[in-house]
């Protein structure tokens, strides 16, 4: 199943920053393909214009910044 969204990660400033993130994650964890052996198959984040993370069964692009860990470890406390 594919879901899409934006995730608020917030800036020492009080304000946020908007990560976009596209995600296909399955009901059953997948040992070979998911992200730590989980549900989560294929990952993409965005900020900025530009991809921070990048997920196909495997990394093409880790993630760059502490947003990116941050939404990702989001994404896999809610669909993991």
């Amino acid at each position: 199943m594919w879901k899409e969204g934006t995730i608020g990660i917030p800036k020492k400033d009080g304000g946020y920053k908007s990560v976009k993130y596209w995600v296909k994650h399955f009901d059953e964890p997948n040992e070979d393909y998911g992200i730590n052996g989980g549900k989560i198959t294929k990952l993409s984040l965005k900020m900025d214009g530009e991809w921070i993370a990048n997920y196909d069964r495997g990394w093409d692009i880790e993630p760059t910044c502490e947003e990116a860990n941050l939404a990702l470890s989001i994404l896999l406390n809610e669909l993991n």
